[in-house]
């Protein structure tokens, strides 16, 4: 399986842009798929994800009313809608994805990063003042 991340660059603050990440492998499906973001000198951190059903988004509270995050199910592919965003914002941003279980997914392991089995390389956000 591969992810492949795209959309990232330099943007003013109060700019917005547009992250996709798409899941490649035979046969591969989703169960659902999310954005990380690990600033410089910083852990990794839960931004956004969503269940490849369309049925449940989550958004971190960082971000909650800037950030969207969308996933369709059916191309393996997950979007962030970023707007307004903040010199703090400055990342490199990774998409991740799990696959499908015998169970489903509890809200909080959405948030947690151990709960995906497959990452992409990142792609990087830079937010000048």
């Amino acid at each position: 399986v591969q992810l492949q991340a795209s959309g990232g660059g330099l943007v003013q603050a109060g700019g917005s842009l547009r992250l996709s990440c798409s899941a490649s492998g035979r046969g591969y499906m989703t169960y659902s798929m999310g954005w990380f973001r690990q600033a410089p000198g910083e852990e990794r951190e839960f931004v956004a994800a969503g269940r490849s059903s369309g049925s449940g988004t989550f958004v971190a509270d960082s971000v909650k009313g800037r950030f969207t995050i969308s996933v369709d199910g059916a191309k393996n592919t997950v979007y962030l809608q970023m707007n307004s965003l903040k010199p703090e914002d400055t990342a490199v941003y990774f998409c991740a994805a799990r696959s499908p279980r015998s169970r489903g997914m509890a809200v909080s392991l959405f948030y947690s990063e151990t709960s995906y089995d497959s990452w992409g390389k990142g792609t990087l956000v830079t937010v000048s003042s």
